[in-house]
């Protein structure tokens, strides 16, 4: 990994210059010769780790789709979808080129005095640890971008859960500040630099929304606080205008790609028979979620039918008749200029009402239908079909009658296409309504982890964990 990293640093390396437009430019510079970038700039620096940020969050949820059953392969006995052994070499250097990349934008910031940007670096550093971690546990960080070391240990789970939520606080504490040295450019900012006025302060939500979530991963353990994860609620991300995005791209937004891909008959992005029975009225009896709608399009027989995992699409079309729904290039999360989501206040209202749960139910409850309506405003569901899909007596059911199981039920929509899911699931240990293992499965039981990557064993063999069943539980779930 090391060896990569110092070969490849800068190697995804942005101009400073037209970042906004999405003009060929700025994206050619993201495979220059890393030999050739002479001194990277605050500016370069921010715009290739904030794009990072958005493209390795679709990296990783597209590893994760088919284990929360978002996605099905349209062939029988898919790797993905019956939880087979898959080698994740590229997502892994991804989340680590990414990483280094914002590492030096962290030590360029201490150089020239700007806690701006060295706030924006721990986030963004901490972002794709997270995601490490969450894949495979114990993972390189206290060693890893000692360009002198090429086999860095591993860090044990916990140690790297503490290292990402180390980097956050820190984080608070230098986007807290007003007197940085060096301002953020919004120009080179690709996540809230359309928010200029509000840059650094939009910054220090997203922070927060992090360690929130954070706080909210161990629900399982007996360090679970839910008074600091509603603590960490409070100071984030208070309106769908703060979410945290990426919505610069060379061409259309990752997933509008694999929309436009299965309408070609290449064939991804099926959608999986769980997802669209929680929103078709079969496993929750009734209309239709008025969601549905702006995630798919209607088959060509003028249903919403998915595909079940494992199994592949139904005959006689058998994936050649468009007569299973997909993910579609029509919908607010998959269009062409649709952003990359990476955490919500969508998300952040749900966070609320499980951390309230217990302590005060009346907070929960609103925390809960908040949630929903953001998530709706966000999917443009209209106003009246809103109205009338939170007037349900399944959906508003009164404080007392809230369950959690409602909210993980809401908030499993909410997360569609975002690598935040799969924590809920293992969370949650699948308990959706309906939810079946995927038929051919090579595991007894649902999927946990993954299995450390093929380029890890290759360069850094010594230090790699032994191998465990993808279905051991990490620290976090058990």
């Amino acid at each position: 990994m090391q060896k990569i990293i110092k070969y490849t640093l800068f190697s995804a390396m942005i101009a400073t210059l037209g970042l906004q437009g999405c003009k060929d430019s700025y994206f050619d510079k993201l495979s220059d010769n890393p030999n050739q970038v002479a001194v990277p700039t605050l500016n370069a620096l921010l715009a290739t780790s904030t794009y990072k940020a958005g493209l390795n969050n679709y990296n990783v949820a597209s590893i994760i789709l088919p284990y929360v059953q978002y996605t099905a392969n349209p062939a029988a006995n898919g790797a993905g979808d019956t939880y087979q052994a898959i080698d994740f070499s590229g997502t892994w250097d991804a989340l680590y080129f990414a990483m280094a990349d914002a590492n030096e934008m962290k030590k360029l910031a201490i150089a020239q005095n700007s806690s701006e940007y060295k706030g924006v670096a721990d986030v963004i550093i901490a972002y794709n640890l997270i995601m490490v971690n969450d894949l495979w546990g114990d993972a390189p960080f206290s060693e890893a971008f000692n360009v002198n070391n090429l086999v860095p240990k591993y860090d044990k789970q916990q140690d790297v859960y503490a290292s990402s939520m180390a980097l956050i606080d820190e984080a608070i504490v230098e986007l807290a500040k007003t007197n940085s040295a060096v301002k953020l450019a919004a120009a080179s900012d690709l996540i809230y630099g359309t928010t200029a006025a509000t840059e650094r302060a939009n910054w220090l939500k997203f922070a927060y929304a992090l360690k929130a979530r954070l706080l909210n991963k161990v629900s399982k353990t007996t360090s679970y606080n839910p008074t600091a994860v509603l603590d960490a609620v409070s100071k984030s991300i208070a309106s769908n205008n703060e979410d945290a995005r990426m919505q610069t791209f060379r061409e259309r937004n990752f997933w509008a790609t694999v929309a436009l891909n299965n309408a070609n008959q290449s064939l991804g992005g099926w959608l999986s028979e769980q997802l669209i029975d929680a929103l078709n009225g079969t496993s929750y009896p009734g209309p239709i979620d008025p969601r549905l709608p702006k995630i798919t399009d209607l088959t060509v027989d003028g249903k919403y039918i998915g595909t079940v995992n494992g199994a592949g699409n139904r005959p006689p079309g058998a994936n050649t008749l468009k007569n299973e729904n997909y993910i579609s290039q029509n919908s607010p999360w998959s269009g062409n200029t649709s952003p990359i989501f990476l955490v919500t206040y969508a998300e952040l209202k749900f966070i609320e009402a499980e951390a309230a749960f217990d302590i005060d139910r009346t907070r929960s409850y609103n925390a809960y239908l908040a949630a929903i309506s953001a998530n709706m405003d966000k999917f443009q569901v209209e106003a009246a079909d809103k109205a009338a899909y939170l007037a349900r007596p399944t959906v508003s059911v009164g404080a007392a009658a809230l369950t959690k199981d409602l909210i993980f039920k809401e908030k499993y929509i909410a997360t569609y296409l975002n690598p935040e899911a799969w924590n809920d699931a293992r969370r949650f240990d699948y308990k959706y309504k309906d939810f079946t293992l995927p038929v051919n499965n090579a595991l007894p039981t649902f999927i946990r982890r993954l299995d450390y990557t093929q380029g890890e064993r290759s360069k850094n063999g010594a230090n790699v964990p032994a191998d465990v069943p993808r279905t051991t539980k990490l620290w976090w779930d058990q």
